[in-house]
């Protein structure tokens, strides 16, 4: 998989928490529920001054011996004051990152992505990395994935 190397800065970000893992028979359900409520539930008109439109999936504070334990938020970068009921602001760190360009059917382009990834020789930091959807094609879109790398 072809990647561009990029420095970001910080972004702050609003929207809904949750820890899965990879190993989880549920992992695909909590992400999905985390998803299904940011938009169906409400969540996403609630939130404050948004940067843009773009939804984002963060991973972060990874665990475990194998870093396949982590938290899962769905959001947008925004400053989020006042933050809507049930939702956290978190900041992606600024650093290094592995920027991948992902086309196709959401899920399983993405799926197809993370299971390729994890297969990758790359020098991972497990800081934060995440999904910035480019527009709202669920059948054919174009998402931005951003792996957190080392120094």
């Amino acid at each position: 998989m072809d990647y561009e190397l990029v420095t970001l800065n910080e972004k702050t970000v609003v929207g809904l928490c949750a820890r899965t893992s990879n190993r989880s028979p549920n992992m695909g359900a909590v992400i999905g529920g985390l998803w299904q409520t940011y938009y169906q539930g409400g969540i996403y008109p609630q939130i404050s001054g948004k940067k843009n439109g773009k939804a984002l999936g963060i991973y972060s504070d990874y665990t475990g011996p194998d870093k396949s334990e982590y938290k899962v938020t769905v959001g947008c970068e925004a400053d989020g004051s006042p933050l809507p009921q049930g939702t956290e602001r978190m900041a992606i760190p600024a650093g290094r990152y592995a920027k991948f360009v992902v086309r196709g059917h959401v899920q399983k382009a993405v799926g197809e992505f993370w299971e390729r990834l994890w297969t990758m020789d790359l020098p991972r930091s497990f800081v934060c990395d995440f999904e910035e959807y480019q527009d709202g094609n669920f059948e054919n879109a174009e998402i931005h994935i951003y792996i957190s790398l080392t120094e």
